[in-house]
């Protein structure tokens, strides 16, 4: 094991300045980087992947509405301008807490206070051989694949000449009905009935079946029960068949097996897709061992107020890593926004360390919840306000633009979004891999 090289500090420097070293490049590690941009500190921020992904989109991605590149800017690029900041692309694989190191797989970063940010992965609740067979929603990689099985089972169901085997691959089936579900949803409803429209002979594509699957009473379980009711409202519009207290007992890849209390019922369908449950990192647990923290059921590392491990005030955890409860109460979500502002809190405790001014206590704050059904549909709450409809579906586009990280991108998506309003057109509908399933016997007419 080796260590990274660390840069070399100017002539006549007395001391190295405090090393701080970041862990994931996703929104808490982002804005904690951006945030810690001052010639006081030296910073490292060290990542598998050589950019940040805005994952709210993703799921355009994974319909052909945005390409991987819209949504998605290099960490070199974004934190260029910040002379004490560098990026290293590398895996962790280990923490030594003891003396202060992170280690990766071909080297390893001495840190005095290091940041944790992780992220998180899809769940599939102990049943990981559904992973093939359902798809998730956390990556390029799972957008791209996405994308190939829904244009894919169009493409099948042009060549099928068994009506019921058509109907199989024109059954696109989402497990779980959050935010990730709801937009891929609408988004997938919207695709069938207007933006391939005229485009098959053999078929109608607005024939093509979407089911919402969710093991709750309702959609959307953590936002209002009217926001919810709206949301199925606006599906259902896109033709989306939304069933409630559903639990689904097998995925094989041709067939789905639901159970509604003690009726089992199995549906052929060729395409299913997964946004049922979340886990954190596999490093959370590493660094939970190596730091005596204690985690939840689903991974994530138990912080202190200051989103620090108890016993060790040099080591943070944020974002869907950290299990954060304010005053005993709910965990806080593992969404953006909370990223955002816990790396905002960590870069300013860092900063400010040994002052008066150093806050001592994260203080979440919530600027409401949002979702997007389809064109012109879109929930959302802010505090008491409850906003439905085209002015819930405005307020998402603009603070999704204004969160993107550079502002080329905020442009690329504008366009892309304003062409597809006007012309229902879905530009990146390009399949781009090889199906591995194997293609039915065409028959010419």
């Amino acid at each position: 094991m080796h260590a990274i090289n660390e840069p070399k500090l100017p002539e006549g420097s007395e001391a190295k300045k405090h090393r701080v070293v970041i862990v994931g490049g996703g929104f808490g590690g982002l804005y904690a980087a951006q945030r810690l941009g001052k010639d006081s500190v030296e910073v490292t921020l060290v990542d598998r992947r050589n950019f940040h992904l805005f994952q709210p989109l993703l799921y355009q991605v994974a319909t052909g509405g945005l390409s991987p590149a819209d949504i998605a800017s290099p960490l070199r690029s974004v934190l260029a301008r910040q002379k004490n900041t560098r990026v290293l692309q590398g895996e962790v694989v280990d923490f030594d807490v003891e003396h202060r190191k992170v280690v990766l797989r071909d080297g390893e970063l001495e840190y005095d206070t290091l940041i944790v940010a992780a992220g998180a992965a899809s769940h599939y609740f102990g049943r990981a051989d559904w992973e093939a067979a359902a798809p998730s929603l956390k990556s390029v990689e799972d957008a791209l694949e996405i994308r190939r099985r829904v244009l894919h089972a169009f493409e099948m169901a042009e060549r099928e000449t068994d009506p019921v085997a058509r109907r199989a691959w024109l059954t696109f089936v989402v497990v779980g009905a959050g935010p990730t579900g709801v937009e891929l949803a609408g988004a997938l409803g919207e695709l069938a009935r207007h933006t391939l429209k005229h485009e098959f002979r053999s078929f109608d594509p607005s024939d093509a079946r979407v089911l919402l699957l969710e093991g709750a009473n309702r959609v959307l379980p953590p936002y209002h029960p009217e926001n919810s009711v709206a949301a199925v409202d606006s599906l259902r519009k896109l033709g989306v068949e939304v069933r409630t207290g559903v639990q689904v007992t097998e995925i094989d890849g041709a067939e789905v097996t639901l159970r509604v209390g003690e009726v089992t019922e199995t549906l052929a369908a060729r395409t299913v897709l997964w946004a049922a449950g979340m886990r954190a990192s596999p490093l959370g647990g590493i660094l939970a061992e190596r730091a005596g923290a204690e985690m939840d059921r689903t991974g994530r590392v138990m912080v202190q107020p200051d989103l620090s491990l108890p016993g060790h005030p040099e080591v943070y955890v944020i974002g869907d890593l950290a299990y954060f409860a304010p005053d005993g109460g709910k965990p806080l979500p593992g969404v953006a926004p909370v990223a955002m502002q816990q790396g905002r809190f960590v870069a300013e405790r860092i900063l400010r360390a040994g002052t008066k001014k150093a806050p001592t206590v994260f203080h979440y704050w919530d600027k409401g919840s949002l979702a997007v059904i389809g064109r012109n549909a879109a929930v959302a709450s802010v505090g008491p306000l409850k906003l439905r409809g085209f002015l819930a579906w405005m307020a998402w586009m603009f603070i999704h633009l204004l969160y993107l990280v550079e502002f080329e991108d905020r442009m690329v998506v504008l366009t892309r979004w304003a062409w597809s309003y006007f012309t229902w057109n879905r530009g990146a509908r390009l399949i781009t891999t090889d199906a591995a399933e194997t293609k039915p016997a065409f028959k010419a007419a």
